[in-house]
């Protein structure tokens, strides 16, 4: 199994890719498209793997959000502050919070989608099921 490859968490975390069988997407659009960034397929069109497994499922991806958003946080605001030393620290804190809320919409997929994948594997038999048919 590759790392980045069909059948890892990975390749299903970073492409929004169904947990089970790696070829629906988990969103109904692109990333960008701020009317509609959050909608998600119910149903994965592929295997039928319903995505919202229990009522309000993916408020938990809320930690894995609040996670990836400090991260990034402090990391460039660290950055900033070790490359531009003289920077005044109001305006590295206005950068900061300008990039988080430019790559919102990826830290919001990219969480409910690893958020996913800490409860659904891949499974192989879905798969070659499929392929047979």
């Amino acid at each position: 199994m590759k790392l980045l490859g069909k059948g890892s968490k990975l390749y299903s975390m970073f492409l929004a890719k169904c947990p089970v069988c790696h070829e629906g997407d988990l969103f109904t659009s692109k990333a960008y498209d701020l009317k509609n960034f959050s909608d998600m397929h119910e149903n994965c069109s592929h295997c039928g793997q319903k995505y919202q497994i229990e009522p309000s499922f993916f408020e938990g991806a809320m930690y894995v959000s609040y996670g990836m958003q400090v991260a990034l946080l402090v990391t460039v605001f660290v950055g900033s502050k070790m490359l531009f030393d003289k920077v005044n620290p109001l305006y590295a804190m206005a950068f900061v919070i300008a990039l988080a809320l430019l790559l919102l919409p990826i830290t919001f997929r990219h969480s409910r989608s690893i958020w996913i994948n800490f409860f659904m594997s891949y499974d192989e038999e879905i798969v070659a099921r499929k392929v047979e048919k």
